[in-house]
Order: structure tokens, then sequence, then C-alpha cells
């Protein structure tokens, strides 16, 4: 038997988790570099299954299946598609700076807190949730995937509950209050769709009698599977449902700028850069593959679903006064362009969508990230707190451009490539679609320049005089992801050429094709 890659890749940062979790409570700085160790070498798995992935192969590659729950056809099978591959490999990337940069989140001396705070168990959650993101990107048994969408839930409620943003924090205990209620917002809405998707899950089980994802499309696409149309389309909004409030998708968004503006920077990012990937992800792997027909019937809804979620979270990012929460809306807005990609069903669309996924995850880290820097020296979150930081801070203030430019996808920098094709292909099935999305980008340039204009620039307030740039750890956190952010601009092939293959394929599974160019080429 061949060494299950997939399964290190997912076990790894698991057992690390326990492993940092149970390191004695006094050794608090031999639990961060545990930790830190344990991602990086996930990190290095999920290098070695790019290396090994052949983009012209099979479609899912590195397969694992064995025998589970045999009486409920219940399998542990893994695989991944390029589709998968570059969410695997984002989350890997990204989780050794999600805990570089929250080093001192969780020490009693750095949070000015009384309580002790167990920094272990904070950097154990942060490695479950890597390794259950990973194997939800991995599995292709519908109910092994359902488990871990679930399951991620409950790292992810400690780690905005228990370990939420202190920086505002003034000893009244409306704070910890604010992060209850973000926490708990955060687990009704997504159990809620949780327990949606299972009826769906249940349903796809009695229809097809097994959770295989591969069999099952194998069976409808030789004509040995059939659903009813009104069957299918009830799973399909089952399934939808659930993954729409994780990505999260207008009118379910509501639980996100709560939950990104309690949780510290780092979880914040590990909330939309990471978990959330999930639910677009799935649309693709999941809704398009198991119900084509359905995914077709319900497209002009969700497109109207992906505007308003463009527009209106754009909107709200103009009027924000709160960092975090500024960023939040934002994502509700990027969200909106993924989904827009995906169901637009050209290949643009969604090869573009995919990249989406990459590059927004990247670029909302570098954001996010220097801004919980910038938070927690200052102790306010309220964008009229700042003024002139640029001054005091230049290095600070470059990298918080330059993470605002990339939000605003400007040309250039990696979100500029996925957004054009996302845009690209709405225009070519759905012009209408596309020219309404475009003021997105509009809107997307005045809330990133507003806030950089009234958090950087101008005269210096007193309170940010003192202000020191970014530390050497600090550096070591953003300068990647910037260095990313410019190569995956100017050369995003790579990326592409793993995602297309796979992209192709879903669209072969909805039986679309792209479609011709109006008017034909001069010959």
């Amino acid at each position: 038997m061949s060494f299950p890659l997939l399964t290190a890749t997912a076990a790894l940062p698991a057992v690390g988790a326990i492993a940092t979790a149970a390191v004695p409570a006094a050794q608090r700085v031999a639990a961060k570099w545990l930790a830190l160790l344990v991602s990086l070498a996930t990190l290095v798995l999920a290098a070695i299954v790019l290396v090994r992935f052949d983009p012209g192969g099979d479609r899912y590659q590195l397969t694992e299946s064995h025998a589970w729950i045999k009486d409920f056809g219940v399998r542990y099978e893994l695989g991944v598609d390029g589709i998968g591959l570059a969410l695997v490999a984002l989350t890997a990337l990204l989780i050794p700076f999600v805990i570089l940069a929250g080093w001192h989140d969780a020490d009693p001396q750095e949070t000015g807190s009384s309580r002790w705070r167990p920094t272990q168990g904070f950097f154990a959650l942060i490695l479950a949730v890597e390794a259950m993101v990973i194997i939800s990107f991995e599995a292709t048994d519908v109910f092994l995937f359902y488990i871990f969408f679930e399951a991620m839930l409950i790292p992810m409620y400690f780690l905005i509950g228990g370990f939420g943003d202190r920086a505002h924090e003034h000893g009244d205990g409306a704070a910890a209050t604010q992060r209850s209620y973000a926490a708990v917002k955060f687990l009704l809405y997504n159990l809620v769709g949780g327990l949606i998707m299972l009826a769906a899950v249940i349903g796809l089980y009695v229809v097809a009698g097994n959770f295989s994802l591969q069999e099952i499309v194998q069976a409808r696409a030789n004509g040995s599977l059939h659903m009813a149309t009104s069957t299918e389309r009830w799973l399909f909004l089952g399934f939808f449902f659930a993954f729409a409030v994780k990505a999260p998708l207008w009118p379910l968004h509501t639980w996100l700028p709560n939950a990104m503006g309690e949780a510290t920077a780092p979880v914040a990012v590990l909330i939309t850069a990471v978990v959330d990937k999930v639910g677009t992800f799935a649309m693709l792997r999941f809704c398009l593959q198991l119900f084509p027909e359905a995914s077709k019937w319900a497209t002009p809804v969700i497109l109207v679903l992906a505007l308003i979620s463009i527009i209106y979270g754009a909107l709200l990012a103009v009027g924000q006064r709160d960092i975090k929460r500024l960023v939040a809306y934002a994502s509700i807005s990027h969200f909106g362009f993924i989904i827009l990609g995906i169901f637009a069903m050209t290949s643009q669309g969604q090869s573009g969508a995919t990249l989406y996924m990459v590059n927004h995850g990247i670029s909302t880290a570098a954001l996010m990230l220097v801004a919980g820097f910038l938070i927690s020296r200052r102790g306010s979150r309220l964008i009229a707190d700042y003024g002139g930081v640029q001054k005091v801070a230049p290095v600070l203030a470059g990298t918080f451009l330059i993470g605002g430019l990339a939000t605003l996808s400007l040309p250039g920098l990696a979100p500029f490539v996925s957004e054009f094709l996302v845009l690209v292909g709405a225009f070519e099935r759905y012009p209408a679609v596309g020219i309404v999305a475009t003021f997105g980008i509009v809107l997307a340039a005045l809330y990133t320049l507003v806030l950089y204009q009234r958090t950087m620039t101008g005269p210096v307030k007193a309170e940010v005089a003192e202000m020191p740039d970014l530390r050497v750890r600090e550096l070591l956190v953003v300068a990647p992801l910037i260095a990313l952010l410019i190569f995956l601009g100017v050369y995003p092939k790579p990326v592409t050429d793993i995602v297309n293959p796979a992209v192709q394929q879903t669209m072969s599974d909805v039986h679309k094709t792209d479609p011709k160019p109006e008017v034909e080429a001069a010959k």
C-alpha cells in the first residue's frame, strides 16, 4: 500500500493539536513552537501533494478508500482534484502565518488580563481547525465531508468566544458579552445550515444507496441513477443552504461581521480566508456535480443573491467606523464575486472563482493581520482613533496600503486576475449581471482608499505619535504574503494550470460549454 499522503496531511495537525494541548501549563513558549513546527511540517506535506499531483492525469488523485460504516455505505474516501488541491495548499500556507501573528494573543501579560488564558488551548484549536478544513477539501465521501464540515464549528466557537479580541476591552464586561454573542450567533447559523444539509444527505442516500461522490456522479452520467426533478431540486437546496451560510451569501451573512469583529485578527483570518472557503468549494464539488440540473435551475436566483452580496457588502464597508468590520463586509462582497463566478457556468468564471478563493485568502490575510498589528498598538478598532500613522510607522502603513490595494483588485496584484476572469465569465453568458457586478470594483476602491486616508495620512494624532513600526516577527508574517500577492498578480499560471482541468470536468458534469463569440474573427 502506498503512503496515505492525504490522510497524513490532515492527521498531522490533528495530532499536533492534541500534543500542543497536552504541553504543561507553565510551558507556554514550548506550546507555541510546537504548534508552529507542526504547521510548517503540514505545509511540507501539502507541498509534496502539490508536486505529486499531475494536472493532466485523473480527476481525483492520491486517492484513498477504506470501508468505514458498511451497513450504511459510508467509506473513508479521500482524493484531490485541482480545485481541492489549491485550497489545501492555501490552508497549509496560511496557518503558520496565523500562528506567528497570534504569538502573544493568548498570553496574560500581553493582553493585560488578570485571568489566566490557556495559550496551549489557543494554538491547539487553530491546528484542529486546520486538520478539519484540510480533510473537508480532500473528502470524496459525502458523509465524511459532512462530519468535518460540522465538526470545525466547535473549535471555531471557542476561538471566537474564548479568545476574542481584547484590544477594546475596558473591564466592564461588555466586550465579553459581545464575544459570547458573536460566537453563539456563528454557531447557531452554521448549525441550522448543517442540520438542513443533514436531511439532504440522508435523502441523497435514500436515492443513491451510497455516499460516494464519484460513484453517484458516474451513475448519473451513465444513466443508471435517475432522480426525479423535484427530488433533485430539494436535495440541491438542502446542500446549497448550508454552503451559502458558510460562504457567506446574502441574506445569510450577518454572523460574519460579528465573528470577525470580536475575534482576534489571526482568528478573523482563519474564519474568512480558510473556513469560509469550504462553503464556496463545496458548491463546486457537491452542488454542481451531484445536482447539475437543479444547479442550472437555481442559477438565476443565485446570481441575483451574489449581486446583492457584492453591492450590499461593499456599500456597508464604505460606511463602517470599525476597521475589522469593514474588512468583514468587504469579504462578503468578495464572496459574492466568487459565487457569481461559480454559477456563471463558464470556464473563465469558474477558473476565476477558484483563483479568487486563493487570492482572497492571501490578500485578506495580509490586510487583516496588518490591521491587527495596528489595533494592538493603539488599543482601538475605530477608524476615527487613527491619523498620520504613515509618518511614525511607514513600513506598517506601506504594507497596509498594499493589502488594501490587493483588496480593491489593483492590476499587478493577485486578486485582479481572478476578479477579471469572474467578470469576463459573467459577461459571456449574463452581460447585465457582469455590468452590475462591475460597480463592486468602484465601491471597493472607495472603502479601501478612504480607510487608508483616514488612518494613515493627515496630522499625527497624539495617541499614535509613539507607535512603533513593524517588528521582525510581524515582518516575517507580512512580507511573504505581500510577495505572493505580487508574484501571483504577475504570473498566475502555476495556479491556473492546476485548476483549469478540474474546472473543465465540472463544466462537463453540468453539461455546459462556453458561449461562442457573437462576432466571429475576420478571416
